[in-house]
C-alpha cells in the first residue's frame, strides 16, 4: 500500500475512522435483521451463555457508540464542504440543501425496502438543522449539543421513573406471539416482507425521533466544531484535548457501557432498561469521542497500514451502508435465504466481519477505477446539479 503525503494522510484517517464506524454499525445492525425478538427482549432461542455474552459485548462496545461516531464525522465533513464552497466562492446552502434532499430520498427508499432502522432520513432532517446552526458561534453550538444530550437523557430517565411507579405486567406469551408474527412476515414472500417492514417503521420512528435524532444532531455539532478547528490535521496541537477526551470517555463512558452490556445479559425490569438507556445516552457521546481520540493518533503511528486498509470503505460509506442492508436483507428475510431466527450470535458476528472485510476489498478495487462510490456519485450529482467525472482525481480533502 502506497503511503500518502502527510496532509492527505491525515484527511485519509477520517475516512479510516468512518470505515471503522461502518464495522461497528454492521455488527449492531445484523442483530436487528437476524432476530424477530429485537426490541422485545432476549431471544429465548439464543439462551446459551456464549451467545448471550457475545450480545452483551456488542451492546457494551458498539451499540449507540458507532452511529454517534459516524454522526461526528458527518459534522466534520460538513465543515470541510462548507470551507471548500467558501474558498471557491460558491453558495453553500443551496448545494447542501439539495444534498440533504437527495439523502432523505435515498434514506426513505432504504427504510421502506431494506431496513426499518434507517438513519439516513434522520441525518437529512438533522442536517437541515445543522445548516441553520452552522453560522452560530462555537460556544452556542457546543451549548446546544450539550443541552440536546442532557435533555434526551433526562427524558428517558423520566420514562424510567414512570415505569418504576406504574410497572407494566410481564407478558411473555404476548411477546412470543409478536415475535412469531414478525418472523412469519419477514421470512414470507417479498410482499409480506414489505408489509411487516411498514408496520415496524411505525414502532421505530419514535425511537429515531426521541433518541437518535437529538443525539445525532449533538454529534453533528461537535464534529462541526472539530472540523472548523481542523483537529484531525493538527493532532499534535490538540494533544491535551485528546487526552481529556480519552480520560473522560473511558472513565465515564466505559462503566456505562458495561452497565448496558450487563443489562443485556441480566434484564431486570422496564424501568431499569430505561435508566440504563438514559445513562448510555449521557455517556455514549464521550465514549465515541474517546474512540476517535484513540484511533486518529494511532493511525498516524503504528496503525498506518490499518488506516490505509479501512479508508476506502469509509470513502464509500453511503454505498457500503446500503450494501450492508441489501446483503443482510437477502440473508435473513424472504427476499432471499430467510435465515431470521436461525443463526447463533457467534455466527452473526462472523457474517458481519466477513461482509465488512469483503467491502474493504470491493471498495479498494472500485476506487482504483472511479473517483466516487456509486451512491456518492449520484448524491454528488444531485448536490452540484451536474454529472461529476468518474475518473479518480487528485485527493480531495473536501469530499
Amino acid at each position: 500500500m502506497q503511503a500518502l503525503p502527510r496532509a492527505a494522510a491525515r484527511i485519509e484517517h477520517l475516512d479510516a475512522l468512518r470505515g471503522l464506524a461502518l464495522l461497528g454499525i454492521v455488527l449492531v445492525n445484523i442483530g436487528v435483521f437476524a432476530s424477530p425478538w429485537w426490541g422485545l427482549g432476549p431471544d429465548p432461542a439464543q439462551a446459551d451463555a456464549l451467545g448471550r455474552a457475545l450480545d452483551a459485548l456488542i451492546a457494551a462496545v458498539f451499540e449507540m457508540k458507532f452511529y454517534l461516531l459516524f454522526s461526528f464525522l458527518f459534522g466534520y465533513s460538513f465543515s470541510l464542504q462548507q470551507t471548500a464552497a467558501e474558498r471557491a466562492g460558491q453558495a453553500f446552502a443551496p448545494r447542501m440543501g439539495r444534498r440533504l434532499l437527495g439523502l432523505w430520498i435515498v434514506g426513505g427508499l432504504h427504510a421502506t425496502l431494506l431496513f426499518h432502522g434507517d438513519i439516513l432520513t434522520t441525518y437529512a432532517a438533522m442536517g437541515a438543522l445543522l445548516l441553520a446552526l452552522s453560522r452560530a458561534s462555537e460556544r452556542t453550538q457546543l451549548r446546544i449539543a450539550h443541552a440536546l444530550i442532557a435533555a434526551t437523557a433526562l427524558g428517558w430517565a423520566a420514562l424510567g421513573a414512570l415505569a418504576w411507579m406504574d410497572p407494566a405486567p410481564a407478558d411473555p406469551a404476548g411477546a412470543a406471539a409478536q415475535a412469531q408474527a414478525i418472523w412469519r412476515g419477514f421470512t414470507g414472500a417479498p410482499a409480506q416482507v414489505l408489509a411487516v417492514r411498514w408496520g415496524e417503521l411505525a414502532n421505530t420512528w419514535p425511537i429515531l425521533l426521541l433518541l437518535q435524532a437529538p443525539c445525532a444532531l449533538a454529534m453533528f455539532l461537535y464534529g462541526l466544531v472539530a472540523g472548523r478547528r481542523k483537529i484531525a490535521a493538527h493532532l499534535h496541537d490538540y494533544r491535551p484535548l485528546l487526552q481529556r477526551l480519552r480520560i473522560a470517555g473511558l472513565g465515564l463512558g466505559a462503566p456505562a457501557a458495561l452497565a448496558l452490556g450487563a443489562n443485556a445479559l441480566w434484564p431486570v425490569s422496564d424501568a431499569i432498561d430505561l435508566w440504563v438507556l438514559a445513562l448510555s445516552v449521557l455517556t455514549a457521546p464521550l465514549l465515541s469521542l474517546a474512540y476517535a481520540a484513540l484511533a486518529l493518533p494511532w493511525f498516524e503511528r503504528g496503525g498506518a497500514r490499518i488506516a490505509l486498509w479501512l479508508a476506502p470503505a469509509g470513502r464509500m460509506a453511503l454505498s457500503n451502508y446500503l450494501l450492508q442492508s441489501a446483503v443482510l436483507a437477502w440473508l435473513f428475510t424472504g427476499y432471499g435465504l430467510g435465515w431470521m431466527g436461525q443463526r447463533a450470535p457467534a455466527t452473526l458476528a462472523a457474517i458481519a466481519l466477513a461482509l465488512f472485510v469483503a467491502q474493504t476489498w470491493l471498495s479498494r478495487a472500485w476506487l482504483r477505477r472511479f473517483a466516487y462510490g456509486p451512491l456518492e456519485w449520484l448524491l454528488r450529482a444531485v448536490t452540484i446539479g451536474a454529472w461529476p467525472r468518474l475518473q479518480p482525481p487528485a485527493y480531495d480533502a473536501s469530499r
